[in-house]
């Protein structure tokens, strides 16, 4: 079934509003990261803005002792 052009443009006005990060890593790191979120029940995606507003928020309280 082919989607609708008010689909298409639904999901166009979601993008737009959307920023987009590429990230590389080692082979094989993907599949921890997605084992990881899958088990914590996130998405990939939901896994890894928590974790960068974690350490964001972490980092903005303070110098760290080290």
């Amino acid at each position: 079934m082919p989607i609708s052009e008010a689909r298409k443009r639904a999901n166009q006005a979601y993008i737009d509003k959307q920023d987009e990060i590429k990230v590389r890593m080692p082979k094989g790191r993907k599949a921890e990261i997605q084992a990881h979120a899958e088990a914590h029940g996130e998405s990939v995606n939901a896994f890894i803005n928590r974790a960068i507003n974690e350490t964001m928020e972490r980092d903005s309280s303070g110098p760290e002792k080290q």
